[in-house]
């Protein structure tokens, strides 16, 4: 009897809301999954304190420098939530971490991932994970460990977030960046699967919320429902760069994420030389005009939010064009020239978009 007079059940971990025999469950259900990412580096399996990745095969670097990344997917979880499909949103999740990676280089070594969820169910987690560890074999990555933790009173019994960090390598004399970049480069742009997993803030305010459109409504203009475009997984690029580095001089990529194509582009131009990349070869998918459309958003906007089409690009001497778009063709990667690099001298302005985008 408590001194207020009332009875009350005997507390646990369960009637605060946290079940660790689901969460077991969650782990055998995933470590299927999680084999499939392996690497003849990583020792141990899944259930240790810790994930572990034998260094020594980084004897065969002269001087290895170690690339890291951390990222999540952003509100695009809530669309997967809503439409109750889990088993995409780690192919995002994996593209975000690994491709940021790979644009100074770096080989993916290995990730971890960190589902943080309202109420454990197995068998949502574990399709979550799985996509994660799929994603990872699409990156070349092991997936060494993670995290699953309920947030009861916190997060919703269907809410869920997830992120994740990556460890990869470069050879110190093959790190790329702004260093190596001159004028008359050639940008190289490789396609988007679509909006990948920017900007969503955006698009469902504008048509969700705004437009009123159904995630299960069937939209002409883009060939399927609503929800299959929002939620088609961010392409994956980490293997396609590295061939195209192992074939070919490439001096820069740019991962076009948050914040659009010239703000990320930007990022790799060094002082005194400046990026201009033409609209008009390309035609970003029916998914950016809708959004724009549907929100009265204007262009700037747009391409200060979404990625345009344009996922990745790469920075070439122009001796280096051809190879380079013929290694991504064979690797089936939609490639195009966008732009070129210049001297703008002492009024250089990073990079900017021109033209108007193809019909």
């Amino acid at each position: 009897m408590s001194e207020t007079g009332a009875s009350y059940a005997s507390a646990s971990y369960r009637t605060a809301g946290v079940d660790i025999e689901a969460g077991d469950r969650a782990v055998e259900l995933m470590k299927e999954w999680v084999k499939k990412t392996q690497r003849p580096e990583v020792l141990g399996g899944l259930g240790g304190f810790a994930g572990l990745f034998d260094a020594s095969a980084l004897k065969r670097y002269e001087r290895p420098l170690l690339a890291s990344a951390t990222d999540g997917v952003g509100t695009k979880v809530d669309v997967a939530r809503r439409l109750g499909v889990y088993d995409t949103i780690g192919h995002d999740l994996v593209a975000m971490v690994m491709d940021d990676i790979v644009v100074c280089g770096a080989e993916p070594l290995f990730m971890t991932d960190y589902i943080c969820v309202g109420k454990v169910h197995p068998e949502r987690v574990a399709a979550i994970v799985k996509g994660i560890a799929e994603g990872c074999v699409l990156a070349g990555c092991a997936l060494v460990g993670g995290e699953t933790a309920e947030h009861p009173g916190l997060l919703g019994a269907d809410d869920f977030d997830v992120a994740g960090a990556g460890t990869g390598v470069v050879e110190y004399d093959n790190l790329l960046g702004p260093d190596r970049i001159r004028t008359g480069d050639a940008v190289i742009a490789m396609a988007s699967s679509g909006l990948h997993s920017n900007g969503y803030s955006l698009v469902r305010h504008v048509l969700l919320d705004r437009a009123g459109m159904a995630l299960e409504q069937q939209v002409d203009e883009l060939g399927r429902t609503l929800g299959e475009e929002l939620l088609e997984p961010t392409k994956i690029y980490s293997l396609d760069c590295l061939a195209l580095t192992s074939t070919t001089q490439v001096h820069a990529y740019s991962h076009i994420t948050g914040g659009g194509l010239a703000a990320n582009l930007a990022r790799v131009i060094p002082d005194g030389l400046h990026a201009t990349v033409d609209r008009s070869t390309w035609t970003p998918g029916a998914i950016f005009d809708l959004v724009g459309r549907a929100g009265s958003v204007e262009r700037l906007e747009l391409e200060k939010t979404l990625n345009m089409g344009v996922g990745m690009m790469a920075i070439v001497p122009q001796e280096s064009v051809d190879v380079a778009l013929a290694t991504l063709a064979d690797r089936g990667v939609d490639s195009w020239v966008a732009g070129e690099i210049t001297d703008r001298g002492d009024h250089a302005t990073g990079a900017e978009l021109t033209g108007d985008y193809a019909q």
